[in-house]
């Protein structure tokens, strides 16, 4: 039997925010955050399900180093969830006030 994969996560009083906010500041990471804090742990699949896996993982990868995600192997998936608790531990506020600017700024269904 193989070994399990294992993932590298900083601890919570590593995280720093210049990490974070880079992390944040692409648009395909952030949305896939927003679907995060939405439905919370999902398949890394259903993160970016039309995304070539080499581009999947290396957003996931970025935002688990960053210490904005927690990613574990569940037999041949990748599970991610938001580090909602971390991040609010080290930065009150932050997720929920970038997560808000977000849906403020993204186009309604009427704009399309």
């Amino acid at each position: 039997m193989a070994a399990a994969r294992m993932y590298e996560h900083p601890e919570t009083g590593e995280i720093a925010i210049p990490r974070v906010m880079f992390a944040l500041s692409e648009p395909l990471r952030l949305s896939m955050v927003q679907m995060l804090a939405e439905q919370g742990e999902v398949d890394s699949i259903e993160l970016g399900p039309d995304l070539p896996r080499s581009t999947l993982t290396h957003h996931t990868s970025l935002l688990r180093e960053s210490g904005v995600v927690f990613v574990r192997a569940e037999g041949r998936k990748c599970m991610i969830q938001l580090r909602r608790d971390d991040l609010e531990t080290r930065f009150p506020g932050l997720i929920d006030t970038v997560l808000h600017g977000y849906q403020e700024s993204a186009p309604s269904p009427e704009d399309a």
